[in-house]
C-alpha cells in the first residue's frame, strides 16, 4: 500500500485523503496536541489504513488517539468508523445522538444506502459496515466540550444538510472542523479569486432554512478557517458564508421551479448544474465544460435527489 496523502496545516492539523472516489474529494482530518491525537471523520472502510499509516508517519501509535469525532454518519464521513475503532484500543467515538444507534446497529443505515445505490455498488463502494460497541460511544451534546490532552473543542449541532450533523468548534486553531455543514469546496477549483464553494443538499434532510442558521452557528464561532471534509481548509470566511447562502435561495428557486417538470429530476439536474457551472464560470475557472462536469457531476446528482426529496417533503406538510 503506498502511504497516506497527508497535507500539514495549522495548530497540530493534518488533512488524510482517505482516497475516496478520487483523490483530493474526502478527507479525514487527525488533530494532535502533545502526543495525543483525534480524528475528524473516517472516510470508508478502504480508508482505514491510510488513516493508521498517517499515525505511523507521525510517529504516533494506535494507542495514542483519544476520540474518533463523527460530523455525521454518512458512509463517506463515517464508514470507515467501525473498522478504524477496532484498531484503536483507548478511543472513544463521538457521535450525534440522531446518529449514535445507526452506528451501533447499522442494519437500517445500509439499508437506506441500499435503496439510493443499490446492494451490489454498496458492498463495492463501502463494504460491510462494522459496529461501534455502545460503551466505547459518547453521545454529543449540543455546544459539549471535549478535552485532548489539555485542548478543547466543543461539538454544535448543525442541521441542514443532515439531522444528525454537528460541527466540532477548535479555538485552539481558530477552526471548526464542519463535515458538510459548510458546504464543499475542491482544491482544483481555485482560482485567483480565491476558493470556490457550494452547498450539499443531499438527500434525505437537506433543509435550506436550517442551512441557513447552520452557517450563521459556524461563523458565531469566529474562526479564521474551516476544515471541510471535500475538501479541507478554507478561509476567507465572510466572502463564503455569503455565496453560501445565496446559492441556498438558488437552490430553492431551482427546486421549486423544477417542482411541475414532466421529468423532474433531469430538470433539477440540468438546472443544477447550469446554477453551478454558471457560478464557477464566473469565479475565473478556464477549464471548460466537460472538466467541469467531472469535478461537479457526483454533487450535481446528489444536490437534485436532495432537492426532489425536499420537494416532496413540502408537498407532504402542505396536504396536511
Amino acid at each position: 500500500m503506498p502511504p497516506a496523502g497527508i497535507t500539514h496545516l495549522n495548530d497540530g492539523i493534518l488533512a488524510i485523503d482517505t482516497e475516496f472516489a478520487r483523490p483530493l474529494l474526502d478527507a479525514s482530518h487527525l488533530i494532535i496536541e502533545g502526543g495525543r491525537a483525534a480524528f475528524v471523520d473516517t472516510g470508508v472502510n478502504d480508508s482505514v489504513p491510510l488513516l493508521l499509516d498517517a499515525l505511523g508517519q507521525q510517529e504516533l501509535d494506535v494507542g495514542d488517539v483519544d476520540y474518533v469525532f463523527l460530523t455525521h454518519i454518512h458512509l463517506d464521513h463515517a464508514g470507515g468508523a467501525g473498522k478504524l475503532m477496532g484498531a484503536l484500543p483507548n478511543a472513544r467515538c463521538v457521535i450525534h445522538p440522531r446518529g449514535a444507534p445507526h452506528m451501533v446497529e447499522p442494519s437500517k443505515l445500509i439499508a437506506g444506502v441500499e435503496a439510493v445505490y443499490g446492494i451490489e455498488e454498496t458492498r463495492q463502494v463501502y463494504g460491510v459496515l462494522e459496529p461501534i460497541a455502545a460503551d466505547r460511544i459518547v453521545v454529543a451534546d449540543d455546544e459539549m466540550w471535549f478535552e485532548l490532552n489539555g485542548r478543547a473543542m466543543q461539538t454544535i449541532y448543525t442541521e441542514g444538510h443532515a439531522r444528525h450533523h454537528y460541527v466540532l468548534n477548535d479555538p485552539s486553531s481558530r477552526g471548526v472542523f464542519t463535515g458538510d455543514s459548510f458546504g464543499i469546496s475542491y482544491r482544483e477549483l481555485d482560482t485567483v479569486a480565491g476558493e470556490f464553494i457550494y452547498p450539499s443538499a443531499t438527500p434525505i434532510d437537506f433543509d435550506p432554512d436550517a442551512a441557513h442558521i447552520a452557517y450563521d452557528r459556524i461563523l458565531a464561532c469566529e474562526p479564521d478557517f474551516v476544515y471541510l471534509t471535500h475538501y479541507s481548509r478554507v478561509a476567507d470566511l465572510e466572502r463564503l458564508a455569503a455565496d453560501l447562502h445565496g446559492d441556498i435561495e438558488a437552490y430553492r428557486k431551482i427546486a421549486l421551479d423544477c417542482a411541475t417538470a414532466r421529468n423532474r429530476q433531469a430538470a433539477l439536474e440540468e438546472s443544477m448544474f447550469d446554477y453551478l457551472a454558471g457560478r464557477l464560470t464566473a469565479h475565473g475557472y478556464r477549464g471548460g465544460n466537460d472538466a467541469m462536469k467531472s469535478m461537479l457531476g457526483i454533487d450535481v446528482d446528489l444536490n437534485a435527489k436532495g432537492l426532489g426529496v425536499w420537494l416532496d417533503r413540502r408537498q407532504k406538510r402542505r396536504n396536511k
